[in-house]
């Protein structure tokens, strides 16, 4: 596991954690290339159902290093380009592919790139000391890390224009009053709150869990006539294999399911 980051399994969640606290766990290219690597490992294990990205200390991620920027920094196009579409968007690429959810837990600031990276997550919950902004356009850039993908699909373009061009913060209240995240908790209550969250949807056959994660984001760039064809095609998938079955007679007879994932 790359530096600065830990990978935490148990009961069939695991926790990514971003830890580098001293820096608001402002993430480095070795911390994003140790992101890739974790959700590499999480898609191939069988003993994950679930992902939980979260940071160490008092902060989610404070974004992108202030000290990797400036003038004394390769600006040449070329070299920008290849360090957006190589480094930071690798996440949110990957995360596009990884069909297993992922919550994001934002136990304090998320700025910038580092709330470009719960955005991308499939679910977002907080504590109260979470604290949002995109701050691109008061640095004089642009969100590189997603922002301008997912946040209006999110909470809708017209508040996330808002967002972006005015760089303001939004506490976890006001998150949670937009659709931002789904739940907010006590701050010492987050993690286990969040774990909670997790546990209930990995208890579900996990072949349907993966099917509806991908149903859903086909379906948002898609006419209904397709996405009707492909969940239909997915249905049948599910339904010829044993946890379906397993789901009905667990179903009938109160019991939790005991699921192998297909």
């Amino acid at each position: 596991m790359a530096n600065n980051l830990i990978l935490d399994v148990e009961d069939g969640i695991a926790t990514l954690t971003l830890d580098r606290p001293e820096k608001l766990n402002a993430f480095t290219a070795d911390m994003l290339t140790g992101l890739i690597t974790a959700l590499d490992e999480c898609e191939t294990r069988d003993d994950v159902r679930a992902v939980i990205l979260t940071g160490a200390g008092r902060a989610f991620c404070s974004g992108g290093d202030l000290n990797t920027m400036g003038e004394e920094v390769d600006n040449r196009p070329h070299v920008t380009k290849d360090r957006i579409w190589l480094g930071i968007q690798a996440f949110p690429k990957r995360l596009a592919q990884f069909d297993k959810p992922i919550i994001a837990a934002v136990n304090g600031v998320a700025v910038g790139g580092g709330m470009d990276l719960a955005l991308a997550c499939d679910i977002r919950v907080a504590g109260e000391a979470a604290r949002f902004a995109e701050t691109y356009a008061k640095i004089g850039l642009a969100p590189g890390g997603g922002g301008a993908y997912f946040l209006p699909r999110i909470i809708g373009q017209a508040r996330a224009l808002e967002m972006l061009w005015t760089a303001e913060f939004l506490n976890a209240a006001q998150a949670l009053e937009i659709g931002l995240v789904n739940h907010v908790y006590p701050n010492e209550d987050l993690m286990v709150e969040t774990r909670k969250l997790a546990l209930r949807i990995a208890a579900m056959p996990p072949l349907s869990v993966r099917l509806i994660k991908r149903a859903v984001a086909q379906g948002l760039d898609a006419d209904m006539t397709t996405a009707f064809d492909l969940i239909s095609s997915h249905i049948a998938v599910a339904r010829a294999g044993p946890d379906h079955s397993e789901a009905i007679a667990a179903f009938k007879e109160k019991r939790p399911g005991k699921f192998v994932g297909y």
